[in-house]
This record gives structure tokens, C-alpha cells and sequence, in this order.
């Protein structure tokens, strides 16, 4: 019988590449991520299309405050005009717009403008599309420690009650299930803070494009890799199965 394949319901990426995709033709920085930015809208828009239930995108780590003051207002800008530009899309399309991170000290302009889309689409039943902004791993790890340090102060959890599944409700992705892949664009071997928590199990793609020319195809190949790979969380593969 033929094994069913199986489609990855929460795909998480890192947009890495738009810089150097800008140096390569010899424009500025800003051109890079204004070319980032429309190739993940085109992605977003493919990403419905094919049934992927969450699309999480990394847009802006705690490191990333170490730019230019000129390149960080450009790329809040830029998101910003993007979410007023496409806010009627998410609504079309039934998207479900969430942020992760520690997006409150985020400058006035661009933090108005998520808490609108957020509550303008709460309702939405269709894809959730998960922006990470100001995200750091550690940082979200640190954050969950501390808030259940302050429920078990206030003697609303005990200590013996703390495991995995209570850690995972503290976390910013509360709610959502773990990615099954995560693409990395840009060449890159490394995953740069990103829910170091979560990746646990998850399967890894590679690829050498710049994310300014990753297209809807690249993201039907990393698909195509992911369900050739047997995920046996810890598990044996299954040839073994009932054997030492």
C-alpha cells in the first residue's frame, strides 16, 4: 500500500538574504527589503492556496536593533505600509494575523497598526499568519520562566505541576502547534534565536537562494523534501519496528 504523504500544517522561515541580494546588484540595503517584503506577500498568498494552516515568518530579531537607525525605520516602515496596504487581503483570504515577540516597545506608528490588524482579524478561520517581530528564542524562554515564577509565588501553581505542556502555555506561540519545517534561505546553517524552544522535532531546509528570489516553487520543493522524510520523533523507523 501506498504511504500517504504527509503536508506540513505549520511552515516557519527565516527571510535571510535581502542584503546581500541588494549588495549583488549594487542598491541600497532598503531596495533588498522592499523586494523581501513583496516576495513575502507572494508567499503568504501561495501559502493559502496550498492549505498550510500556519505560515510563521521571522521579520525582526532582538539582535537586529544593532542596524542602522535608517534601515530599522525603513523596515518598520515598511511593515507598517504593508499592513495597511494588504489588511483587506488578510480579510479576503480569512488570514488570521498574530505577532510573537516582545512587539509592545515597538515604535507608536507600527504598534497601532498590528493591535488594528490583530483585532480586525481574530475572528478569521483560515490560515493564521504568525509575524515574529522583536523576537528572540532565549527571550521568550526567559519570559515564560518568569511568569510562571510569579504564578507559583502567588500560589497559583506548584512547582510539581511544571512540565512541557504547562512551559509551552507560557511561551508567545501559546495555542499553536510546533512548526513541521523550518526553510532557511540565504545559504545559512543556523537557526539565529529562532523558537529554539520549538524547533525540538522539526525538519530543516536549506536553500541557497537569497530571499528576494525565493518564489512559490522553492516553497514546493522544501514541501516535496519534507514529505520524503520519515519523522519519527525519537522513535525507530518503522523497517524496525518489533525488532532490537
Amino acid at each position: 500500500m501506498k504511504k500517504e504523504k504527509i503536508f506540513p500544517q505549520h511552515i516557519a522561515i527565516i527571510m535571510d538574504g535581502n542584503g546581500r541580494w541588494a549588495r549583488k546588484r549594487r542598491l541600497p540595503r532598503i531596495m533588498g527589503h522592499r523586494r523581501g517584503t513583496e516576495v513575502a506577500f507572494k508567499i503568504v498568498q501561495f501559502s493559502v492556496k496550498l492549505g498550510i494552516k500556519i505560515l510563521t515568518l521571522y521579520a525582526f530579531s532582538t539582535e537586529n536593533w544593532k542596524r542602522p537607525k535608517e534601515e530599522v525605520d525603513f523596515l518598520m516602515g515598511l511593515l507598517e505600509d504593508y499592513l495597511a496596504k494588504h489588511r483587506g487581503m488578510f480579510q479576503k483570504q480569512n488570514i488570521r494575523f498574530q505577532v510573537i515577540g516582545n512587539w509592545e516597545v515597538l515604535p507608536f506608528g507600527i504598534k497601532n497598526r498590528l493591535r488594528e490588524v490583530i483585532e480586525a482579524t481574530k475572528n478569521n478561520t483560515g490560515m493564521v499568519l504568525n509575524i515574529a517581530l522583536n523576537y528572540g528564542g532565549r527571550m521568550e524562554i526567559i519570559d515564560a520562566v518568569k511568569k510562571i515564577v510569579g504564578e507559583v509565588r502567588n500560589g497559583r501553581i506548584a512547582p510539581e505541576e511544571i512540565n512541557e505542556g504547562l512551559f509551552t502555555n507560557f511561551l508567545y506561540t501559546r495555542g499553536l502547534p510546533d512548526p513541521d519545517l523550518l526553510i532557511r534561505t540565504a545559504g545559512e546553517l543556523r537557526v539565529s534565536n529562532f523558537l529554539l524552544w520549538q524547533i525540538s522535532y522539526t525538519e530543516f531546509y536549506f536553500t541557497k537562494k537569497l530571499w528576494p528570489d525565493f518564489t512559490p516553487k522553492d516553497l514546493q520543493r522544501a514541501i516535496r523534501v519534507f514529505q520524503k522524510r520519515e519523522r519519527r520523533f525519537g522513535g525507530i523507523k518503522r523497517d524496525y519496528e518489533g525488532s532490537l
